[in-house]
């Protein structure tokens, strides 16, 4: 996608990536549209962005995503740019009975809110000259981290629709792009800032750059250790990350 003169709408734009991706494209002219469920959060960052416009938006909630789309489209009726970065990670454990709180959380927002969000917006997308749908997943869609199965699932899931999206959109103008983040120092995992975890500029910055080119998915060098995993030799590596990343975790 191009980096400039775009109208662009950023699910879960207040804080983390989102709002790291919001304000990079915001700084290069595009007029962007962050959205959450709180607007206390959008309006601080908006306010710190002057010209950056801020919406209320449930993503777990149909109706809550209906009415953002109508009120985004009423007034940005040149939307050409749909980032889904919202979700949720929540920690769950997979050899005991399901928490049917965390499942359908997961569900709901990682994986359902994304595609319901997109396809109250792909029809106005699809009449637009240029337009690109974006979805952020995650290198645990790939090495899946078992403390968070749930979350992984999601990710893989959302990473299998943005294959299957993208090949029924082909002869059309909408492109769909996949930003594919390690472990980044949002807060998400671990406190924000982490020394551990890739710092979040370093991502951003990186992560534009991918964005700017045709690629389909836009995997940073610190992921691709994750994203190019071990094939046949899948359930050990698997098992020696999760050794890994469960001690790092803890400590």
């Amino acid at each position: 996608m191009k980096l400039t003169e775009n109208t662009i709408l950023v699910t879960g734009g207040g804080t983390g990536i989102g709002r790291g991706l919001a304000e990079a494209l915001h700084r290069r002219g595009n007029t962007v549209i962050i959205a959450g469920r709180r607007l206390d959060v959008l309006e601080g960052v908006a306010a710190a962005n002057p010209g950056m416009k801020a919406v209320e938006l449930d993503i777990a909630d149909p109706t809550s995503i209906a009415g953002a789309a109508k009120r985004v489209l009423a007034e940005h009726p040149d939307l050409n740019v749909l980032i889904n970065n919202a979700g949720v990670m929540l920690a769950d454990d997979v050899a005991a009975p399901l928490d049917e709180d965390v499942v359908a959380a997961e569900v709901t927002t990682n994986l359902l809110g994304s595609i319901r969000t997109t396809s109250v917006f792909i029809d106005h997308l699809k009449r637009q000259h240029s337009a690109t749908v974006v979805y952020n997943t995650s290198t645990l869609a790939f090495t899946p981290l078992a403390p968070f199965a749930f979350y992984s699932a999601t990710k893989a899931a959302l990473h299998s629709y943005a294959l299957s999206q993208r090949f029924a959109l082909r002869d059309t103008s909408v492109r769909v792009q996949e930003i594919v983040p390690p472990w980044v120092a949002t807060g998400l995992v671990g406190p924000e800032g982490d020394p551990r975890a890739m710092p979040t500029k370093a991502f951003i910055d990186e992560a534009l750059k991918g964005l700017a080119t045709d690629a389909e998915e836009i995997v940073v060098e610190q992921a691709r250790v994750y994203r190019n995993n071990a094939g046949p030799n899948e359930h050990a590596y698997v098992d020696e990350l999760n050794t890994f990343m469960t001690t790092q975790l803890q400590a």
